[in-house]
């Protein structure tokens, strides 16, 4: 049976390849494989790449237009609202969009951040927040009347007010999906946003090191050790993003 009859995608077929080939010259250097053989399977060309780029980014009019997309003049296009803002502005994941707290937003270095995140693998990052986000946040939290615990609330569709403790994740997919059809830009996954403000913070000249700290991508600790850098929260990278909150 073929590697494509059994599901596999034309990038992780060549992958795989590309790792049999590495394997093939090894064993050739240990004296393991005989070098015609090495060479036959050198020549194992990979299937043709098809299908469409894995992942979406939003141009800056695109994000634009999606963050102006919630009604504001309801409980729950603020909330919306405040949520695509963390989201494009900050590049968190759906789940940290979830679990973010009051007590993590705090001041550091004279301005706003989200301290004391928690990612993916436990890693522990500090991002930035931009001042148009942080006034998201607050436009949401002062009508809902939040200060502590979570964040993020459900609004209950018969009162229209914040209730319960904290969403859940599919939540912040479902409201995702429904601006981004309503901006056209359909299928559009909440880690979508988190490359779209890597993408942004790149294009308005943040530096990569920067960026892979306010994404978390890897332990700032080590981010800091090889490339002797420290995150810079007073020129933070995404503090270049022109998106702005109409009021």
């Amino acid at each position: 049976m073929c590697l494509a009859a059994r599901g596999l995608g034309s990038s992780s077929i060549s992958i795989r390849l590309s790792a049999i080939r590495k394997l093939a010259a090894e064993a050739v250097d240990n004296g393991l494989l005989a070098p015609e053989l090495a060479a036959g399977i050198i020549r194992v060309k990979g299937v043709k790449a098809t299908g469409i780029r894995v992942g979406n980014w939003l141009s800056l009019r695109q994000a634009q237009d999606l963050l102006s997309a919630p009604d504001v003049a309801t409980m729950r296009g603020l909330r919306d609202r405040a949520m695509l803002a963390v989201l494009l502005g900050c590049g968190l994941r759906r789940s940290e969009v979830a679990g973010l707290n009051f007590a993590h937003i705090q001041q550091r270095d004279g301005r706003w951040c989200i301290v004391d995140l928690v990612g993916k693998h436990g890693l522990v990052r500090t991002a930035p927040l931009p001042t148009w986000v942080k006034v998201a946040i607050d436009a949401w939290a002062s009508a809902a009347g939040l200060a502590e615990g979570h964040v993020f609330r459900p609004v209950t569709r018969a009162s229209g007010r914040a209730g319960g403790e904290r969403l859940g994740e599919k939540v912040v997919w479902q409201m995702l999906q429904h601006y981004a059809e309503a901006v056209g830009v359909p299928r559009l996954a909440p880690h979508d946003l988190r490359r779209t403000c890597a993408k942004l913070c790149r294009a308005a000249g943040g530096e990569l090191e920067q960026i892979q700290l306010l994404l978390g991508h890897a332990s700032v600790q080590t981010t800091e050790r090889y490339l002797g850098t420290k995150q810079d929260l007073v020129r933070a990278p995404n503090d270049a993003i022109k998106l702005t909150i109409v009021t």
